[in-house]
Order: C-alpha cells, then structure tokens, then sequence
C-alpha cells in the first residue's frame, strides 16, 4: 500500500504534535498521596496544613496535579487505617509520628515519608540517617544537643534550680540517649536529675507523687506523643505544686506550661513535602537521606509563669520567638 505525499506529511506533523501514549498519561497523572495522621480527626491541623503549602510550594496544586486521602486514629490502628489507604492505590503515604509503625507494617512496596520524633535508626526504620536503605524516608525532630539547651533555659529563668524531674517514655526510640546527654548536662550546670517513665497516661499521677516526694525544682519533659497529649495534666500538676516545667514543642507551652525549646514543627512539616515532592518525581526513599530540623524556636508563657510566682528575666524575653500573654 504507497502512502501520498500529502498523507505521509500529515502523519508525520500529527507524529511530532501528539505525545505518546505514555507522555499523554504521565501528563495528565495525578499524584495520589495518602496521609495517616495521629489521633481523632480534626477539623483543622496546623501540621497538614503545613505539609500542603509545602506542596503549593514546589508547584503541586491539590485537586489538578494531586489528591489526598487522610486517615486519622491511634496508634494502635495505623496498620489497618494503611492498609484501607493500600486499597487506593496511593503513590506515596505520609506518617504523622507513632503512625510509622502501622504504617511501615502494612504499606508493603509503597514509598512511606514520615514525621517521627524519635529516632529511626533505633527504631529499625532506616539503616541510617545518611542512606535510609528500604522505602522509608522522612525527617527525625530528635535533636540531642537539644535537651542540654533546656536545661541551660532552665537555670536562665531560674539560676538557684538545682533540682529536676526528667518525665520520659521508655518506648520513644532514642530516650536512653537524651537521657544520657541530660545528665550529662545537667552535672555541667550543677544539677541533680530524676528520671521518671511515663509509658501511658495511668503512669503520670504516679510520677507528679514522685516529684512531689523528691522535691523537685523543675520539670524537664521529652517530647513526644504521649507526653504532648498529657501537657495540660503536667500544667495543671505544674501550677497547682508552683514548678515551671518546659519541653522541646511548642504545643506544651500552649497548653500551659512555662517554656519549651525545640524544632518549629510546622516548619518541618512543610520541608518534609519536598520529600514527597521527590519521590512523586522519581526519586527512591532509599536515597534520600533523613533529614534534620532547620529551624528552632523558643516559646515562653509569661501567663503560666506569672501563676507559678515565675519571673522570666527581660534577657530570656528578648530571646524567645513567640511570648503567650
């Protein structure tokens, strides 16, 4: 069969215009991301809200160029929450903090990006920081410089303070660690540290007796789910005893303790889209290492301080991001 000139130049121009098949596909593709988040679903969420101007950031628009698909509970029910998500058919899958362990259990071969603030090397997430191996990626808020810069925040607000009340949850990878390096910091400023578990909620009236009975000065609380969940039983315990106590989020000092120092957590919610943002472009999680916080900030409640008899010297004023009145 001979093809005519005309039609032969028709084809060949059609040829050059028209995308393959694949291209017409990648082109019109959109992203399905999934998102298992910690604790009951809110009407707002400060740290999604985060993760999707991350997004906007780098380009993705929802509802043109990606969808997504959250799913809220405890813990206890990430693995079954992810494996609802599996169904969809997700290109990747977001972990909101303890969620990773579910999440991990039942994602199979799907890319996972996570929020964890312990760490995931001890956790058996990554094989380490730099090449996470696997399909696991994301950003770690543990910072073990982090808990001696408490301390020393502590005796700032407070140069007598000599003795503190650690509140710790042995299950949170890398407790033993911040532990270590508390004490460490603590002999250096000339204090005493106890150190008390808190593995669950029913744990924490226990531990306010212990710290009543030791006669602690202050109290330093690791952060992370369990002990934010039960800020506002420490801020109650706190003001009632008159002992200012700070931690590493700034949700405890929102909830009425005296000060905490650590990662901006929306910050780190908004870079940990860049993670997604690569992997929905090709990237594979086993090369992207895990990454650390950028940006820090200290959050004082005068409100809480002044209940507690608390004076916050103007010099730590000054160098704190946000003040609650």
């Amino acid at each position: 069969m001979t093809l005519s000139r005309r039609a032969f130049l028709a084809a060949l121009a059609a040829s050059i215009i028209a995308p393959t098949t694949g291209e017409a596909q990648s082109a019109t593709k959109i992203a399905r991301i999934g998102w298992v988040g910690s604790g009951p679903r809110p009407s707002t969420s400060a740290f999604l809200d985060a993760f999707r101007q991350g997004l906007r950031d780098r380009g993705w628009v929802e509802g043109r160029t990606f969808v997504l698909e959250t799913r809220w509970g405890a813990s206890g029910e990430a693995r079954e929450l992810t494996l609802g998500l599996v169904t969809w058919k997700p290109d990747v899958v977001v972990a909101q903090g303890p969620m990773i362990f579910g999440v991990r259990a039942a994602a199979g071969t799907i890319p996972v990006v996570f929020g964890f603030s312990g760490d995931p090397v001890e956790a058996g997430f990554v094989a380490s920081l730099a090449k996470p191996g696997g399909t696991l990626t994301g950003m770690t808020f543990l910072g073990f410089e982090l808990v001696g810069k408490r301390l020393e925040l502590l005796k700032d607000a407070i140069p007598g303070v000599s003795r503190v009340a650690i509140l710790a949850n042995p299950s949170h990878a890398g407790e033993q660690t911040e532990l270590r390096e508390s004490r460490a910091a603590a002999q250096r400023l000339g204090m005493t540290v106890q150190y008390l578990r808190v593995a669950r909620p029913a744990d924490f009236e226990a531990v306010f007796e212990a710290i009543v009975r030791e006669r602690a000065e202050a109290i330093v609380a690791f952060p992370d789910v369990l002990i934010v969940a039960q800020a506002g039983a420490v801020a109650e315990f706190a003001s009632r005893r008159r002992i200012p106590a700070i931690s590493g989020w700034a949700e405890f000092a929102d909830a009425g303790n005296v000060m905490t120092y650590g990662p901006n957590l929306r910050e780190s919610w908004r870079q940990i889209a860049s993670y997604v943002d690569r992997v929905l472009k090709g990237a594979r999680p086993a090369d992207l290492p895990v990454g650390l916080p950028t940006t820090f900030e200290t959050v004082i409640n005068v409100r809480a301080a002044r209940a507690i008899g608390l004076t916050i010297p103007p010099a730590l004023l000054l160098r704190a991001d946000r003040i609650i009145e």
